[in-house]
């Protein structure tokens, strides 16, 4: 029973650990991190994506175009 015990309050206290050093992370950070490379070809790409059909409100699928 004290091994369980244990084990249960190091998880415990690993998991607060873990969490005041993430809050501790958005708190005092002082700018924005970039996490991934510059890829911005990319994001303009994905972002422009959705042009020629938008799923209607009743959920028919729209056709598929052959171009």
């Amino acid at each position: 029973m004290k091994f369980e015990t244990l084990l249960l309050r190091s998880l415990f206290v690993a998991c607060l650990l873990a969490c005041g050093w993430i809050m501790g992370a958005m708190l005092f950070t002082p700018g924005p991190v970039q996490l991934a490379g510059t890829g911005g070809a990319r994001i303009g790409a994905l972002l422009a994506a959705p042009a020629a059909c938008m799923l209607p409100p009743d959920g028919v699928v729209c056709p598929r175009q052959d171009s």
